[in-house]
């Protein structure tokens, strides 16, 4: 299929919210495979239509590490229906190159989409995982939210942005979480 070029922190279509996809049709089948070529060729391990600048509800995912065998994951319309418990880790995103800071995320997710196929499927994702910590990562691309909206510490994060030359963070678009504040003091 094709590799994409990838929209970087700054394009203001980033933070529109995408719309839903109505059917899963050839057109849609190459849009997944394009965004998997993109997503492998850049070393990723998600990414959202949006960053490809396509504003359809739809992500993909591949977690697998190391010598395990390729586990790609389609996720289209997709809905988060549970969450619970919170967790701290670094995170990065092919729309800000090289760029890590620290995080807040649910520790526990479960997420409702169709396949690939247009089948519905649910999924669960626990402990802070990799694939947790992905599916709201890349379902945040769809809202337009960003993962540095959800940084522990602003200023760290501008100083990290600025070192990768890229815009310093929009304060306008942090997110107030005291959910996931509440479960990080009580260690949940």
């Amino acid at each position: 299929m094709a590799v994409k070029k990838i929209l970087t922190y700054g394009t203001p279509s980033l933070r529109e919210p995408s719309k839903e996809v109505h059917k899963v049709s050839a057109k849609i089948k190459t849009l997944i495979q394009d965004m998997f070529d993109t997503m492998y060729m850049n070393n990723g391990v998600g990414l959202a239509a949006p960053q490809i600048g396509v504003n359809l509800r739809v992500f993909v995912i591949d977690c697998s590490t190391g010598d395990e065998p390729l586990k790609p994951l389609v996720f289209i319309n997709p809905k988060i229906i549970k969450k619970s418990g919170a967790t701290l880790s670094q995170e990065g995103c092919l729309s800000f190159p090289e760029a890590y800071t620290e995080v807040k995320r649910y520790k526990d997710v479960m997420v409702k989409a169709l396949d690939r196929n247009g089948k519905p499927f649910v999924m669960e994702a626990k402990d802070g995982t990799l694939l947790a910590r992905c599916i709201q990562h890349e379902n945040d691309h769809l809202d337009g939210i960003l993962f540095i909206d959800h940084t522990t510490n602003r200023f760290e994060a501008d100083k990290v942005l600025a070192e990768h030359k890229l815009p310093p963070v929009e304060v306008e678009n942090l997110l107030d979480e005291p959910e996931l504040d509440e479960a990080l003091q009580n260690g949940k």
